[in-house]
């Protein structure tokens, strides 16, 4: 995914169903949303052909049902719109935006851990690529 992609609730909700599931017609991602996301089927097909026309979902023909499926990784997905995020809100300042989730977010010792073996783990990273 190269450009980033803002995408609203029900479009994430959609392809989360998406990357649950694999493939779906447009009436089993309606069935699967969470029932906050539910809408009518011709919201969800109208916004599944809107999504497809931004790149993000793509569809086969199984007779004459469309069967859809991501086109993107939850993954790619997540690192766009943080990187936006963090363009946005603290001008690309990585530091500032984990500094505000640990000033500003309530973390119990277990996510501080957590947390502290992911720097270990990517600082080793980080050493490991000097080395190469």
């Amino acid at each position: 995914m190269a450009a980033t992609q803002r995408l609203g609730e029900l479009q994430l909700a959609i392809l989360r169903v998406l990357w649950d599931v694999s493939e779906a017609t447009a009436t089993q991602v309606r069935d699967f949303l969470p029932s906050a996301k539910q809408r009518a089927l011709t919201t969800i097909a109208t916004m599944l052909t809107k999504m497809e026309k931004r790149g993000v979902v793509d569809h086969r023909l199984d007779g004459r049902q469309f069967i859809w499926r991501a086109t993107v990784t939850e993954e790619e997905v997540t690192r766009s719109m943080v990187a936006e995020l963090t363009q946005k809100l603290f001008e690309g300042d990585v530091t500032a935006l984990v500094s505000h989730l640990l000033t500003d977010q309530e973390i119990d010792r277990k996510e501080l851990a957590r947390l502290r073996r992911l720097i270990a783990a990517r600082e080793r990273e980080e050493d490991d690529h000097g080395r190469g």
